[in-house]
Parts: structure tokens; C-alpha cells; sequence
């Protein structure tokens, strides 16, 4: 059980560092209406709005949501097709957890108010899409590194 979460947390960076370029390069309105990094209103959550705290923010949960994808679907995700299949649809329940429930309250709004907010729906669908490939990309990297291609990984986590 202890290598598929330290897999999970390995491959929660590598698809964190894809979706966070993603929200690098996607705007969203920040105060009084100018268009700001979606990894700004990232670190809002935070209470910050340096890219770095949201960098470091996004990447610290990229882990986390990673470790407990390893943990509760990691002997599911056998090979790289069936880890892209089980990453997409955990990125879908995170993409409703987090980015429709949690961030919205995070941020003094109500859950689903991207959704409901005009000028916010594109950035919810972009959300939607970035979170897909952050699943697919955790899927595929656990799968990758499970099935020993990364043979140092697998052989200190059966040895510890």
C-alpha cells in the first residue's frame, strides 16, 4: 500500500505541474475586472496573491489528491490506457469537489457559482478540462511508475 501512495504523490506532481502550466496561461477576472493568471485566484485561496504561494499551494495538493488516488485506486490502474480511464473520472470528481464546491467557498462565493456566474462559465470549463487532463496524467504517471519502469521507486518501497 505504501509505494502506490508514494507513487500517487510522485505522479500528483507531474500532472500538477501540467495542469498548473495550463492555469499559468488561462485568465480569469480578478479585481475591478482585469484578467489575472488563474493560478492568482489560486492563491487567493491562500489569502496570497504572489504566483509562487499558488504554485506552491497547487503543487502541495497536486500530492496530496495524487497520494489518495495511489491509495484508493492504485491496484486498479494496472496498465497506462486503464489509469487514463480511472484519472479522468477522479479529476471529474475533483473538478465538482474542488473546483465548484471548495474554491468557490474558499473564496466567499457559494458552491457552484462559476457555473453561475457569466463571465465565469468559460473559466468553469476550462477548470473542467484542466482537472480531465490533470486525472489523466495521474493515471498514466501511476501507472507508469507501478509497473517498474521507474525500478528504483518500486525497489526502495518494497525494501522499506
Amino acid at each position: 500500500m505504501r509505494i502506490t501512495v508514494v507513487a500517487g504523490a510522485i505522479a500528483g506532481l507531474v500532472a500538477g505541474i501540467v495542469f498548473g502550466l495550463m492555469m499559468q496561461m488561462m485568465r480569469v477576472p480578478g479585481p475591478g475586472g482585469l484578467p489575472v493568471p488563474m493560478m492568482a485566484m489560486v492563491a487567493q485561496v491562500v489569502g496570497s496573491s504572489s504566483l509562487a504561494v499558488g504554485w506552491l499551494y497547487h503543487l502541495v495538493n497536486s500530492a496530496v489528491i495524487g497520494a489518495v488516488f495511489g491509495l484508493l485506486l492504485g491496484g486498479r490502474v494496472g496498465t497506462i490506457r486503464r489509469g487514463v480511464i480511472w484519472g479522468a473520472g477522479y479529476g471529474i470528481l475533483w473538478w465538482v469537489l474542488g473546483g465548484l464546491v471548495l474554491m468557490p467557498l474558499f473564496l466567499g462565493m457559494p458552491p457552484f457559482a462559476p457555473l453561475r456566474m457569466s463571465p465565469m462559465r468559460s473559466v468553469a470549463m476550462g477548470s473542467l478540462v484542466g482537472h480531465i487532463m490533470y486525472g489523466a496524467v495521474l493515471g498514466a504517471a501511476l501507472a507508469r511508475l507501478l509497473s517498474g519502469a521507474c525500478t528504483p521507486l518500486v525497489r526502495a518501497q518494497r525494501h522499506a
